[in-house]
């Protein structure tokens, strides 16, 4: 199993809901080798171990969310149990939960991805910065061209013509 494959993997495990990146029971149990329910009931038998800020349920409008944005196949998926959703800390405290070397050798994975997309994240905020930096930077140029462009403009417009009159004929 290579490092480097399995924290791609990984990552496009990793969802935003409720402005908190997670993974879902199902995706971790399978990671695990457990059955999504084992999982379940390992959290529920611990459930002091996870407050709100390491693991919720998903609600009805969530999941039909994910399923319109193809992240899970239909609600029919999970036979009437509404998902788990992990933080990094609720998959964290999984590992003292379910205390096979298969799960420490995942959560370390895991932590591993959960990294690399912060990282992806930072680097795309610092990207948005320059951009905007640039796009300043651009407006402020046009702007002086345009100025300068009208200037001229108005300068021609207000010369007298150059040339040769010809005299108008009198009556």
């Amino acid at each position: 199993m290579k490092s480097k494959g399995l924290q791609v993997e990984f990552s496009t495990l990793i969802f935003v809901i409720r402005g908190s990146k997670v993974m879902l029971d199902f995706h971790l149990a399978s990671l695990y080798g457990v059955e999504t329910r084992q999982l379940k009931q390992a959290v529920r038998r611990n459930q002091s171990r996870f407050p709100d800020d390491f693991m919720f349920l998903l609600t009805e409008n969530e999941v039909v969310n994910m399923v319109s944005q193809n992240v899970i196949p239909s609600k029919s998926y999970f036979g009437g149990a509404l998902p788990m959703a992990f933080t990094e800390q609720g998959v964290a405290m999984l590992s003292t939960v379910l205390r096979s070397a298969k799960a420490i050798q995942i959560n370390i994975e895991i932590m591993r991805a959960f990294v690399r997309y912060r990282a992806i994240l930072r680097e795309t905020d610092e990207l948005r910065a320059d951009l905007r930096k640039l796009d300043r930077k651009l407006n402020e140029s046009f702007r002086y061209l345009v100025e300068k462009i009208d200037a001229l403009h108005q300068k021609e417009a207000s010369r007298a013509p150059i040339g040769f009159k010809t005299p108008s004929p009198k009556n």
